[in-house]
């Protein structure tokens, strides 16, 4: 890795001790300077042109972007569950039949392509909550984390960091074994699922966390293992919860209470986990999170796409939660998207309008996803943080118009992924003039990897 000094044409800083906005201000003439580390070495302003040796970054520029909730595998899925009708658990058995077809190499295949259009979108950094570990019938691969590997190194491929949130998945429901199709996703016991995850290790780009796909995919006895195992290495734990109406009254008759409270109970909420979705909760349930410093991840494209709800987002961030933004099933991978459709979508449940700023928002999509993944300090232009960036234009048909000054509001309420320009990893261009330099032709890969899965 080489030193490399970019100009950005415009760019979204952290707010200095005077600045009205807490979140950031935008600045023209930027020059980063990054090191051999991978991370900024210094931020200069008001510089007007480019000066010799600088790579232009035209547009809006802003820490590159945290998608904190992915399931890549749901990529093949696009279009295919948007035939007809159905509900959450018909769209699952969809799911399944993909999960069924992976193999550690077309798993690579399509994560990789999954990532590179994850790196086209602007995000330089993927929460892969990832449960696919064995073969199907549950027969363990000659390397235990094949399957995790394999991701780890499509995001190595793609340009991209990524948080591998192995996740434990032992049962069906309360009380149930794994039907057919999970029997690929447990290790059978939490136990045996601490000791296989222990295997894998971090790299430069990537780092190991930990998941509890749900209440009901792992007994409430268990829970506290996989809190233990996070804890232990000070790992992000990231969790599902009350996705689903149906996971609530089902939690209800089996322990007497919430999941919320149930994972409350077992040690499992805190400031290093994250519960994802968090849609159907409880006015005590949003105590829990937010007086324990949990976050929560949203991910409205999924959420409105599954008919699953529209999640309480104020209120856990007014009680204490911090806030990350998802694409979880990839109906569409837009950070930009996911942002704006956490206020919009709040405006028509409440019919009120102006529930976050834009930079608060973008804050979400950038240092609160980081966060939530482990990687403390990104998420920010300014010196020591990883050389993270993503450019959006403010010259296409979309964003054309509005004054440098609502930059952040322009590429937050009117851009898309379309939109991102370039993007930097550590420091490295990996996307150029919305073309991806190290996956040239990512909709062909796309294509293929996901034709041979429905083949």
């Amino acid at each position: 890795m080489t030193a490399q000094t970019y100009w950005a044409e415009h760019a979204w800083l952290p707010a200095g001790p005077a600045d009205g906005e807490p979140a950031g201000r935008v600045e023209s003439g930027v020059l980063v300077e990054t090191g051999a580390d991978g991370r900024i070495a210094a931020v200069t302003g008001g510089v007007a042109t480019p000066p010799p040796g600088a790579v232009p970054l035209r547009g809006l520029t802003v820490p590159g972007l945290a998608n904190a909730h992915s399931h890549a595998f749901h990529r093949a899925l696009r279009g295919t569950v948007q035939a007809g009708s159905g509900t959450f658990w018909t769209w699952r058995d969809v799911m399944y039949q993909v999960a069924s077809r992976l193999t550690p190499d077309s798993y690579f295949t399509l994560a990789r392509a999954v990532y590179a259009e994850m790196a086209l979108a602007g995000i330089t950094c993927v929460g892969e909550f990832h449960y696919v570990h064995h073969a199907p019938g549950g027969t363990r691969y000659a390397d235990p984390n094949a399957m995790g590997e394999a991701l780890i190194e499509a995001a190595a491929e793609a340009g991209i960091r990524i948080t591998l949130l192995d996740t434990a998945y032992l049962s069906a429901g309360f009380g149930e074994p794994p039907t057919r199709p999970q029997l690929r996703f447990s290790d059978g016991t939490a136990d045996a699922w601490a000791e296989r995850a222990a295997a894998l290790t971090g790299r430069p780009h990537a780092r190991i966390g930990a998941a509890v796909h749900s209440v009901r995919a792992v007994p409430a006895p268990q829970l506290a293992t996989v809190a233990r195992w996070a804890a232990d290495r000070d790992a992000p734990l990231h969790v599902h919860l009350s996705e689903q109406t149906a996971e609530n009254d089902a939690c209800r008759a089996a322990h007497g209470r919430t999941p919320t409270r149930l994972l409350a109970d077992h040690g499992v909420l805190g400031p290093r986990t994250t519960a994802v979705h968090a849609t159907h909760l409880t006015d005590e349930d949003i105590a829990l999170l937010g007086g324990s410093g949990t976050g929560v991840c949203m991910c409205p494209t999924t959420e409105r796409d599954l008919a699953d709800g529209i999640g309480p987002a104020p209120r856990v961030a007014a009680a204490g939660s911090p806030l990350s933004l998802g694409s979880d099933s990839h109906a569409v991978i837009d950070l930009l998207e996911e942002a704006r459709a956490m206020e919009l979508n709040e405006r028509l449940n409440a019919r009120t309008r102006g529930h976050w700023t834009a930079a608060r928002l973008l804050t979400a999509a950038t240092a609160g996803g980081h966060a939530a993944l482990g990687w403390d300090g990104a998420g920010r232009i300014a010196a020591g943080a990883p050389a993270d960036l993503t450019t959006v234009a403010l010259d296409s048909v979309r964003t054309a118009g509005p004054p440098p000054r609502l930059a952040v509001e322009t590429a937050v309420f009117a851009a898309t992924a379309a939109d991102v320009r370039h993007t930097v990893v550590a420091g490295r261009q990996v996307v150029r003039d919305g073309h991806h330099l190290l996956v040239p032709d990512v909709a062909r890969e796309l294509s293929a990897s996901i034709a041979a899965l429905h083949d």
